[in-house]
């Protein structure tokens, strides 16, 4: 069994990747030293579990590599310790099985020594075997600088539905588009104008990271526009930023119809639970939300494609049945928290078992860096191989090539089905 679970893993590395989901930023999009790899939150936050002191995570450079070297004992028996393992050895040369404090020095000068080399992103990709991989871009990002069909825009909007309220938010949405939104009807048009930029630049998707308790309602419009109009003018409550925010996120969803956009959905993130933490390690998840918040959104939006994120393994039941009675709902990777082999074995075999294969966006990385990307993905790979090899190949008695093409649809011709295929297009008809 395990000799066909890796001969099945070696079949779907040689699949392109397309990563639909990144932090990437395209204009350094690897890692410059062991600090840009040492510095991923997993490590700050995870060394900072184990007694790391919180002191020493505001430092640089090398300071704060020598002190996360010494905590990577700590971490070994963690899959994001495999991570680094393995992207140091495929990268960078390193021919030891385990990283500890003695090694970080000569892993750091040959991390330097490698990205220094021209066209070390081109060589990321290739031995990736990454094809394309999606941004998270602000909505004033002027996308200008860069290859679209290799670092793909996604317009995140957070922002503009969570704080419309801050002048600078709103100053920053005057820049991009050139229209001072003192009134909805004018932030609706600025708001056309960004999703026509965007979709020019090649934007493949809108996101949206939301909060456990968001439940949107399309508000009435006359109510919306006094709203807004005392957040602009520094006189709205909080009741009023709720509903001005409700309004937008509908408004993103009109805009993801008329434009064709999939709109993708990150559910169930409390933010800045613990305030201590480690950057990027402070948010939690909060079991106390429900895909039932978004009934009226997936019911009033038949045409447009809802690839659904959740935080936790537990709520994978819930976006399984979603998936299988809504034909808008796509299970969509698996986030944070659900992101280790256990919960994705388990969040995989479900999807698997119950809902309709061309809808499924098996896995994208999240990565910061490229170099993670690798890694990432072969962690995935893996749990696809043995899923597919134990619940397909022996329990139903299909083929291995059957097996591999169901593999390929998750792992990569979803994404292009759902998304397009990376590259400008040009305005919409």
């Amino acid at each position: 069994m395990e000799i066909a679970a890796r001969r099945l893993e070696a079949e779907l590395e040689n699949i392109p990747l397309v990563d639909p989901h990144s932090h990437i930023n395209p204009h350094a999009p690897a890692a410059k030293s062991l600090t840009d790899l040492l510095g991923y939150h997993y490590y700050t936050e995870l060394a900072h579990a184990a007694g790391m002191p919180r002191a020493d995570l505001d430092l640089h450079g090398w300071p704060l590599v020598e002190k996360l070297g010494r905590w990577l004992p700590a971490l070994a028996n963690t899959v994001q310790y495999g991570w680094l393992v393995q992207l140091a050895q495929t990268f960078f040369g390193y021919d030891k099985e385990t990283i500890g404090p003695a090694d970080v020095a000569g892993l750091f000068d040959a991390v330097a020594q490698r990205t220094a080399t021209p066209n070390w992103p081109d060589e990321v990709f290739r031995k990736t075997n990454l094809e394309a991989i999606f941004l998270t871009n602000d909505f004033d990002d002027p996308l200008e600088g860069f290859d679209t069909a290799r670092y793909v825009p996604c317009l995140r909007t957070d922002d503009l539905v969570f704080k419309w309220d801050q002048p600078a938010v709103q100053a920053r949405f005057t820049k991009a588009t050139a229209i001072e939104a003192t009134s909805l009807s004018l932030f609706l048009d600025g708001l056309g104008m960004l999703f026509e930029r965007f979709v020019a630049k090649g934007a493949r998707a809108c996101a949206i990271s939301l909060p456990p308790d968001f439940e949107p309602v399309r508000p009435d419009e006359v109510e919306s526009e006094e709203g807004f109009d005392r957040l602009v003018r520094d006189r709205g409550s909080f009741d009023d930023l709720r509903m001005v925010g409700y309004r937008i996120f509908y408004a993103l969803a009109d805009r993801c119809e008329e434009f064709n956009l999939p709109f993708d959905l990150m559910i169930g993130v409390r933010r800045n639970v613990y305030e201590g933490g480690a950057f990027q390690g402070t948010d939690l998840f909060d079991q106390r939300t429900s895909l039932y918040q978004y009934r009226r959104l997936f019911n009033e939006k038949p045409r447009v494609k809802f690839p659904v994120s959740v935080l936790t393994h537990m709520q994978n039941q819930e976006l399984v049945a979603y998936s299988w009675i809504f034909p808008n709902v796509l299970p969509c990777g698996h986030w944070w928290y659900s992101n280790i082999p256990t919960y994705i074995d388990a969040d995989l075999r479900a999807r698997l078992e119950a809902v309709p294969a061309g809808k499924q966006i098996g896995y994208y990385s999240d990565a910061y860096k490229l170099e993670f990307v690798l890694p990432k993905f072969a962690m995935y790979r893996r749990s696809l191989a043995n899923v597919l090899l134990r619940d397909f190949v022996l329990a139903r008695g299909w083929s291995e090539e059957r097996a591999l093409e169901l593999g390929k649809a998750v792992l990569r011709d979803n994404v292009l089905d759902v998304f397009g295929r990376p590259g400008p297009r040009g305005s919409h008809s």
